[in-house]
């Protein structure tokens, strides 16, 4: 608890926080004192002088810079203040473009608020030369406008670009009267380093920086964001029935008020026309639009002709907890079929696994409100700044706050330009990497000794087994001088506390698991688990992928990791569901394809997920589609899945049903219904219980997502606490055994959730990549994700500002390997793997090492997966999407206009 300060501020006698400012105390109490430079995320700047106060000797002081002291009087309002601030008001008037009723700040225009205030009049401006810039506008960026005539120098856009996001797209420039805001060599700002977060448009106090479209929003609707795994709390803004804009939730400890460029601008595909609104149902070979009736006993004809082992489902990362929960209650108990799974399998599998194994949970150890206080930040295969952009500013907060941050990457990602230091290791060889970090940790002592004897199992076999990492070896493996690896190891053992940030750079080998499990090894050597802002912690995809796994869509285990041969855990559920359950796991989503292609797997569900775009390989997958008897995909656009299915159903969006999402950190958090679904769409938990009971089955009859969670939680004991009522309150972390349980941000602080309640170390040996390039095929391939897009496309190619910044996929390349080819830049080039083959136009990347490639999977026209392979990771099942081996050739001129 802070002590506590009391002043007298107009008189009145104030009790704040030790440590508070003058401008924020006023602000606390609903007192207003004028400014345009004050942001809460920002050092106070005290720029703009409008904020200037009197203490009690009648001295002026900035009242966003002055910390409250002790028995303080302090004037807000006299007539030397008043002269002063009109003076600047009036000043900054005489520049300034009049139209009020045109701009869209308003009424929300803080200059027009102080002018207001301070009974600015027309008549007291003509001693002032008024003089507008000629500067056009900047109409660059598809999501927000510059009109520099507006801008009132007060610094705001560029220290939030520059100490929140990291950016730096824009200064001050040139001198005296001739300033202006400019982005490197004034161009426009589509053409800087901009990353388009509207962060700054956010942060104007005028109308200098305005969104494109600036409709008022006739209501607002609190919720969460459908993109990444971090979770960001925004407010939809309505106007009738269509979402016109979005907001961030400054109250939520998530993001703290921050998004980036998806989550701020991307909802055009809610109230896109190409929403499917009805049913569709194959027929000759073409889809006709037909009633619920009709489509539902379709299902329910076809899917009672395939039980049991003949049937799969697929469940959704993109879907609430609730529905989820439903389908992979629909699979176990209506279907009798264990086989349910979802994309983690294709990302974070290998984290539930090897974590499991080693301290006994999956999932992020620690909060990301913490990241910010860590000492030393360990960040591998990771993109941060891309995938989980809003929690990158956690990290980049802390290495501004004095934490040390490690990045460990094949490529020299966004985040490298923050870091103490960067190793740049081979694809593939991240095991011995880190375990030749730990054999010098434990070389040279630097672990901690009591919590590993008093915490851990296993340490003297693991450290016999760090015999075969010498430095020597480990160098040669990785190409990261020995001296680096030793600095490496140093910075991490140092840190207290260090924290561990890592995502599918890690998890999408063929030997991810080991991966995970080396991780794992380095905190546990070093004490790192169970400690506030320290950990490990992997990074989730997608915005509800946490949520997907903790609801039992997976092949192996119920609701909140409950195992399906667990003769307790299946008595329980059978119970619950009244349904005979199977005690036996079942198939991981690469072997439902297998087995769809072999025709064993009869008939599919997919529920919200893209396949044809997001597996491995996906000639076979289409293969594997084309064998199946009978495929139901419900999505909300006809996406190249669905386009293949014998009945495509249609879905509600996020904005359009209630529910949970679980984020990348634990927290369970409430969605809610903004607008209504198109035409017949439906939210998923209500089209699945309405196939169950075409089915006659029971327990699916109901009426409410409350309802769902009420039954999950019952069922789970890590959900057991939290409820509705709870989570309208604010977010959750599970475990939240009890209803009065606080949840829990930080895991293991007592104990680790295995058999014997101690970490285990775990020995590990190198495994080389299942495919490495040869003479035939010399490049390596990676691939990723962009910041404008997500996953398949299916939200975001239908937002025409990301489509416009973010236009077509690009194969990045190391410069001596377009050398090599002759390449210059924007080349069309055709990539060919043993699978199949693409064409891409050429981007010279020197971030890359030579050798390797890259893309990402997000564009259907030139679609990635037709390379990449299905060796997968022995334990998890995940797929080694970071490593494929590939020719390059540039297309001829006839080749380019055929290439489709």
């Amino acid at each position: 608890m802070k002590n506590k300060i009391n002043f007298l501020l107009d008189g009145l006698e104030l009790e704040v926080d030790e440590g508070t400012t003058i401008l924020q105390s006023a602000i606390e109490n609903d007192i207003y004192i004028p400014n345009l430079c004050y942001n809460s995320q920002l050092k106070p700047y005290g720029a703009c002088r409008l904020c200037l106060v009197e203490n009690q000797e009648g001295k002026m002081t900035t009242s966003c810079e002055t910390i409250v002291e002790e028995g303080m009087e302090i004037k807000t309002h006299s007539e030397k203040l008043n002269r002063i601030k009109k003076m600047i008001i009036s000043l900054l008037i005489s520049n300034h473009e009049k139209n009020c009723l045109n701009c869209f700040q308003s009424d929300n225009c803080k200059l027009q608020e102080a002018a207001s205030y301070l009974r600015i009049e027309e008549d007291s401006l003509e001693n002032f030369r008024h003089h507008i810039k000629d500067i056009p506008q900047d109409e660059s960026n598809p999501f927000f406008i510059r009109d520099l005539k507006k801008c009132i120098l007060c610094g705001l856009c560029v220290r939030v670009c520059a100490d929140i996001m990291g950016v730096n797209a824009i200064d001050f420039g040139f001198r005296g009267y001739d300033t202006k805001i400019i982005t490197f060599g004034d161009k426009d700002i589509i053409d800087s380093n901009c990353v388009s977060c509207g962060e700054c448009v956010e942060a104007c106090p005028v109308g200098a920086l305005v969104p494109r479209n600036s409709i008022t929003p006739s209501r607002e609707v609190k919720t969460v964001c459908p993109y990444c795994g971090v979770g960001c709390g925004i407010y939809l803004g309505i106007r009738g029935s269509e979402i016109i804009n979005v907001r961030a939730d400054p109250e939520n400890q998530v993001n703290q008020g921050n998004l980036c460029v998806k989550g701020r601008y991307g909802f055009e595909f809610i109230n896109h026309p190409q929403r499917l609104t009805k049913p569709l149902i194959k027929k000759h070979g073409k889809f006709e639009e037909v009633e619920w009736e009709e489509a539902l006993n379709l299902i329910a004809d076809k899917f009672l002709r395939h039980p049991g082992d003949e049937f799969a489902a697929i469940a959704s990362a993109k879907c609430t907890n609730e529905e989820n929960y439903l389908l992979q209650k629909f699979t176990r108990g209506v279907m009798k079929s264990p086989h349910i799974d979802h994309c983690a399998r294709l990302c974070h599998a290998p984290s539930v696994v090897g974590l499991s194994q080693s301290i006994g949970s999956g999932a992020m150890s620690n909060s990301i409100k913490e990241i910010s206080n860590a000492d030393c930040i360990l960040a591998i295969g990771t993109n941060t700044t891309v995938s989980h952009p809003v929690l990158a500013l956690r990290i980049i907060k802390a290495v501004k706050n004095g934490s040390k941050l490690l990045v460990i990457n094949p490529q020299e990602i966004e985040l490298v330009k923050y870091a103490d230091l960067f190793l740049q290791p081979h694809p593939g060889s991240d095991v011995a990497l880190l375990m030749g970090m730990a054999k010098i940790i434990v070389e040279e002592r630097l672990f901690k000794e009591s919590f590993i004897h008093h915490r851990t199992e296993n340490f003297s076999k693991f450290k016999k087994s760090l015999q075969n990492f010498s430095l020597d070896i480990v160098e040669d493996i990785t190409g990261v001088p020995s001296e680096k690896i030793r600095e490496a190891a140093y910075m991490y053992a140092k840190g207290n506390p260090s924290s561990i940030l890592y995502a599918m750079g890690i998890t999408q080998h063929s030997h991810g698991t080991d991966n995970v499990l080396a991780i794992s090894n380095l905190a546990l050597l070093t004490g790192n688990l169970g400690v506030e802002s320290g950990g490990v912690n992997p990074l989730r995809g997608q915005n509800n992928v946490q949520g997907s796994c903790d609801m039992g869509a997976l092949p192996n285990v119920y609701p909140g990791y409950q195992s399906v041969d667990d003769e307790e855990i299946v008595k329980k559920f059978t119970k619950a569901w009244g349904y005979d359950l199977k005690s036996i796991p079942g198939m991981m989503l690469p072997e439902i394809f297998e087995k769809a292609r072999n025709g064993e797997i009869k008939a599919l569900y997919i529920m919200g997920e893209n396949p044809l775009l997001s597996e491995p390989d996906i000639k076979e997958v289409g293969n594997a589609l084309r064998e199946l008897d009978f495929l139901v995909v419900q999505d909300i656009f006809l996406t190249e899945t669905a386009s293949q299915a014998d009945v495509v159903l249609p879905a509600a969006t996020f904005a359009e049903k209630d529910g949970t999402f679980t984020n990348t950190e634990r927290k369970v958090q409430l969605i809610n219904s903004a607008i209504n679904a198109p035409g017949d769409s439906k939210p998923d938990w209500q089209i699945i219980s309405m196939i169950a009971r075409h089915m006659r089955a029971s327990g699916f009859d109901y009426t409410r997502s409350e309802e769902i969670f009420q039954e999950m939680s019952e069922l789970t004991p890590i959900y057991k606490g939290i409820s509705y009522q709870r989570l309208e309150k604010g977010g959750l972390h599970w475990p939240c055994p009890e209803e009065d349980h606080p949840g829990t941000p930080i895991l293991h602080q007592k104990q680790f959730n295995t058999p014997s309640t101690k970490g285990k170390f775990k020995n590990l040996a190198y495994i080389a990549p299942a495919e490495t390039p040869d003479e035939k095929y010399p490049l390596l391939l990676s691939t990723g994700r962009t910041l404008y897009h997500y996953h398949t496309g299916t939200m975001t190619r239908k937002v025409s500002g990301l489509n416009e910044i973010d236009a077509e996929e690009f194969l990045d390349i190391h410069p001596q390997d377009a050398s090599k080819l002759n390449l210059k830049g924007g080349e069309w080039v055709k990539i060919t793997s043993r699978r199949g083959k693409v064409h891409a136009r050429s981007k010279i990347n020197p971030r890359l090492l030579p050798g390797n490639v890259a893309m990402s999977f997000h564009f259907k026209e030139a679609p990635a997966n037709c390379l990449t392979h299905n060796f997968q990771d022995p334990v998890a099942g995940t797929p080694e999407l970071k490593i494929s081996a590939v020719k390059i050739r540039v297309l001829k001129p006839e080749e380019i206009e055929n290439k489709n």
